[in-house]
């Protein structure tokens, strides 16, 4: 039975790879991610596919541009009917309240409901050493926090950060904040390049709302089995 606080990145670029993946785990995932590989390289037809399997969509592009771009940007992605769409937050507030309009104006022009708007704030794949590097003051952590308040305030749904903030960030916007957390890595599974990881029970235990694992399951010997597995782990979690 599918879990829908776990979310299977699709980080793949072909439409035969995704159907595979997707096929060969039927109805043991419910919900998918998009990114900016296999949508670059397959369109909208990736997100028409996942439809017509009645899958949820996470659609991780990562917007990222002057606010009336992006603003026309989410009213586009609204259209093709994800559940979660991301931004950066260092986009900025203005940036961040014009796509929360656009994605509310869209939702009523079509009918639909809106897409959930994440907003990025510290990629996983950072460590201090990486995040000084680019001229970062505060320590990663306290800039993911100030981030996600920001993003709150700007009418944002939620957030994407590392596992290791998601308490912090629950401690500090709410129980209906949402936060998805990708960099996560089951018990049976390496870390990879991600820097900043958790397993899937500590990360729902820390407030998470979602879990994005790829590898892991993707790559796996077994990926239905890799699913159970992780499943398994979420289990003891409750919802």
């Amino acid at each position: 039975m599918a879990d829908d606080r776990l979310i299977v990145a699709l980080d793949v670029s072909t439409m035969d790879a995704v159907k595979e993946i997707v096929l060969s785990l039927g109805d043991s995932v419910s919900f998918y991610k998009v990114g900016m590989e296999l949508f670059y390289a397959e369109g909208a037809k990736t997100i028409r596919f996942l439809q017509e399997q009645n899958k949820q969509i996470f659609l991780d592009l990562k917007l990222h541009d002057i606010p009336n771009t992006v603003a026309h940007g989410v009213s586009s992605l609204t259209r093709l009917g994800a559940s979660l769409i991301t931004l950066h937050g260092q986009g900025g507030p203005v940036m961040m309240k014009a796509a929360v309009e656009a994605a509310r104006e869209s939702g009523e022009t079509l009918g639909v409901e809106r897409p959930k708007l994440l907003a990025i704030t510290a990629l996983t794949s950072f460590d201090d050493e990486s995040w000084t590097a680019i001229g970062g003051q505060l320590p990663i952590s306290d800039q993911v926090i100030r981030l996600a308040k920001l993003a709150k305030d700007c009418g944002m749904d939620g957030v994407v950060c590392s596992a290791l903030e998601a308490k912090m960030i629950r401690e500090a916007c709410g129980d209906d904040f949402f936060i998805v957390t990708p960099g996560i890595r089951p018990s049976f599974a390496t870390t990879d390049d991600q820097k900043r990881v958790a397993t899937p029970a500590s990360a729902l235990q820390d407030g998470a709302s979602r879990l994005v694992i790829g590898r892991p399951i993707t790559q796996a010997e077994n990926p239905r089995e890799a699913v159970r597995l992780i499943i398994e782990e979420m289990e003891n979690v409750s919802k």
